[in-house]
């Protein structure tokens, strides 16, 4: 069986008082850790960031990007992914230290999760919450229960080749009064969800895997989003951060070494301005 891969499949359960998602990543995922020569678990682990970024992309009500964040103290000071309501991905880690650990606790030690919402138009708001559980899903949980207060179950999973990443979350629907049964419904299906097995979400493509876990619920489908991997790097970007800089220091690189150069984390594109094109990206935003 081929598995459609590097989609996002939503769904809502008729008749009960939640939703879900489902994401399968291979193409998206190599894409992000082929840059960089990151360690196994560092591998594994953005790629369960990937996978969580996605679903809580998914999970907007507007258009607009979400930006999550991992901070700590551990061999891993920093990892971040990004997304934005068209599904477009991209992901770094900065490694302190050389690591060969694995899973959150090993790679981050004691740090927060940061969560980043920025509407296209409205104010831009965050969220943050202790990396204390025991993994990356249930601090994710935690956030939409302090942050969110909207009962989420989110489960990742990732390939222990590396080559694979996919993840799924139910949500509470609060659309009624019955507070009682919306809960109900909410752990119901969370019991179901608690089955999936990682060699059936990277090898069922999603109705079949649907159909498995809840065969005895009226599950409607909408039609799938494509993820891809996009880095929202450019010219125009690397000229506004560069005309930050004084004056006499960018006169002074110049001198130096003939222009500037930026190279995004991300992708690793770098670009290079001469004066000429500075002073005339300076002149062009004063006016």
């Amino acid at each position: 069986m081929t598995v459609k891969t590097d989609v996002l499949n939503r769904y809502l359960f008729d008749g009960k008082h939640a939703r879900g998602e489902l994401v399968q990543l291979s193409k998206v995922y190599q894409e992000i850790i082929d840059l960089h020569e990151y360690p196994s678990g560092v591998q594994a682990l953005l790629g369960e960031l990937v996978a969580a970024t996605c679903l809580l992309t998914a999970t907007l009500k507007f258009q607009g990007e979400i930006t999550v964040q991992l901070q700590g103290d551990g061999p891993i000071g920093y990892m971040s992914v990004n997304g934005d309501h068209n599904q477009s991905m991209r992901g770094i880690a900065r490694l302190t230290e050389p690591t060969e650990g694995k899973g959150l606790r090993d790679l981050m030690g004691k740090g927060t999760m940061v969560i980043t919402i920025r509407p296209e138009k409205g104010e831009a708001y965050q969220g943050v919450v202790a990396l204390d559980k025991d993994n990356l899903a249930d601090c994710l949980g935690h956030y939409f229960e302090v942050s969110e207060q909207i009962p989420t179950k989110i489960w990742l999973f990732s390939k222990a080749d590396n080559t694979q990443v996919a993840g799924s979350l139910i949500q509470l629907l609060p659309d009624g009064d019955d507070k009682e049964q919306q809960q109900s419904d909410f752990e119901h299906l969370c019991q179901l969800t608690n089955t999936i097995k990682a060699e059936e979400i990277f090898s069922l493509d999603a109705e079949t895997l649907l159909y498995r876990l809840y065969h005895q619920e009226d599950v409607r489908l909408f039609e799938p989003q494509s993820v891809n991997y996009q880095c929202s790097c450019s010219e125009e970007k690397c000229l506004t951060a560069i005309a930050q800089v004084a004056p006499s220091e960018l006169k002074s690189i110049i001198e130096e070494q003939g222009c500037v150069t930026m190279t995004c984390d991300y992708c690793l594109t770098t670009y290079k301005f001469d004066e000429t094109k500075i002073d005339g990206f300076i002149k062009d935003t004063k006016h």
